[in-house]
């Protein structure tokens, strides 16, 4: 599997937000969201071809309790259900980070599906027609909530963005609201402070769960944290 980088620190996003984990990010996606904050996954893919072996080396070595396989998006990867079960057999709380486009059969510990809203259109590019039409895969959703404990996470950028939430909740009227959470499209931490303040109470409003991003917070837009 193709590898971007492996690096320590916190889990920014969701219930297990603030977490010490080790971060395991594959290259190569699928989709282009124009807001993408992982280029070199996607726009520009980079990475070096490791093994199932050589990563939980790295597994074994980390103290991190949890271990978040992200990307890009892992689940193009063939090598992640042999990947989970090995981090999982060392101890370890794996969570793997999808749009929930792809279905690949394996179980982790928390399933983060971000399903990409019309706001991620990469408008006037080559990929614009081909992102649209792959995006939103409610029957992919379901497959894999049905093997994980998971939750959604949807990206919000402008007010109006929980219109169409709700409409893409309404294909799944089964999901509890409770593992819903929207979080900030930010970049900067000023970005993340300004959309927060609203965001906050529109999640509130709608019964949605609020999900800042703690590394934004912390670090700002670097690579590796």
């Amino acid at each position: 599997m193709h590898i971007s980088e492996i690096f320590e620190s916190i889990q920014g996003e969701g219930p297990w937000a603030g977490t010490r984990s080790l971060f395991i990010r594959t290259s190569g996606c699928n989709l282009r969201c124009s807001f993408c904050d992982t280029p070199y996954t996607s726009w520009r893919p980079e990475g070096t071809a490791r093994t199932v072996d050589e990563l939980i080396h790295e597994v074994a070595a980390s103290a991190a309790p949890d271990v978040v396989i992200t990307g890009g998006e892992p689940l193009l990867v063939p090598a992640l259900p042999s990947l989970i079960e090995h981090c999982r057999d060392l101890g370890k709380r794996v969570t793997v980070e999808t749009a929930g486009t792809v279905d690949l059969e394996f179980t982790c510990d928390l399933i983060a599906i971000s399903p990409k809203l019309a706001n991620s259109n990469p408008f006037g590019t080559d990929w614009e027609s081909r992102h649209n039409d792959a995006r939103l895969r409610p029957d992919v959703v379901r497959s894999l909530l049905n093997r994980s404990p998971g939750i959604l996470k949807f990206v919000i950028d402008q007010p109006a963005d929980i219109e169409e939430v709700m409409l893409w909740l309404g294909q799944l009227p089964d999901i509890e609201h409770s593992i819903v959470w929207l979080m900030p499209q930010a970049r900067t931490r000023e970005q993340l402070r300004e959309k927060s303040e609203w965001l906050r109470e529109l999640a509130r409003s709608h019964g949605l769960n609020f999900s800042s991003r703690l590394h934004v917070e912390m670090f700002g837009n670097q690579r590796g944290t």
